[in-house]
């Protein structure tokens, strides 16, 4: 007869980062995922969305204590709508939810192949990424982005659960957490060529990078002189013309 075990309920608290915790020295799953992280920061600071009491950030250690033991994860970007202020002259070097501020909102992974990696349900220590973000943190969207497979996975934990979603007519998901669409986009970045993931208003505009907010405003500023050098050559011709018929006039009659 085989005897089958409960698996042990989880109890999870939130309580203040060990002093001596020493933060796995884990490298980025490849050099695209600062880059990719940034675009998408990048973006929303351009256009205007970031406020203070927001913490956006990458390669960022979240935690939890999970049945007394400190459990870390450190997504590849991750947006918390509130938290705390930290006293003056710290830095933070992590974030606990509930004791530090709101709940995290979204997490994005960039696929990489490591063990409890993006999709791992493993339900025990060390915990899959899926796992702890789903069970744990309870974190309502989650994204999985593979530039190289044209992979865009997006999940919102619906009663407890995560449950794929599907995209628009152009391939966006609506992320309610920030009232943005996200989607893939190819194209050019700091000297980079791949597929970016990219945010789109309501109206379906996309939100441009702070690179292409500059060369607008450029072109713009290239475009309002040339009209004023238009409109300067037109007043010369104008000014010469006036002439010529005054000087016409003055001409004896023969």
């Amino acid at each position: 007869m085989i005897l089958q075990t409960k698996p042990r309920a989880l109890e999870i608290t939130w309580e203040t980062w060990p002093k001596n915790y020493k933060l796995p020295d884990v490298p980025i799953g490849n050099i695209q995922q600062p880059f990719l992280a940034a675009a998408l920061t990048d973006a929303l600071d351009s256009a205007g969305l970031i406020q203070p009491e927001m913490l956006i950030a990458s390669n960022f250690a979240l935690v939890a204590t999970v049945n007394q033991k400190t459990v870390v994860k450190a997504p590849d970007w991750l947006f918390v709508p509130r938290v705390l202020p930290i006293a003056q002259n710290l830095v933070r070097r992590s974030y606990t939810p509930t004791l530090e501020g709101e709940a995290v909102a979204i997490v994005m992974e960039f696929l990489s192949e490591t063990d409890g990696g993006e999709y791992s349900v493993r339900s025990t220590p060390p915990y899959g990424k899926l796992y702890f973000y789903e069970h744990i943190l309870k974190v309502p969207t989650y994204v999985l982005f593979d530039p190289q497979e044209l992979l865009l996975d997006v999940r919102q934990l619906q009663n407890g659960q995560y449950v794929r979603q599907t995209p628009n007519a152009q391939g966006q998901y609506w992320i309610p957490e920030v009232k943005l669409f996200l989607g893939r986009w190819q194209g050019t970045r700091l000297g980079i060529t791949t597929n970016w993931l990219r945010w789109w208003d309501e109206s379906g505009n996309l939100l441009l990078w702070s690179s292409e907010r500059v060369g607008e405003e450029r072109q713009r500023a290239e475009q309002e002189r040339q009209r004023a050098e238009q409109e300067r050559q037109r007043a010369d011709l104008a000014e010469q013309e006036l002439a010529r018929l005054k000087a016409h006039r003055q001409e004896p009659q023969s």
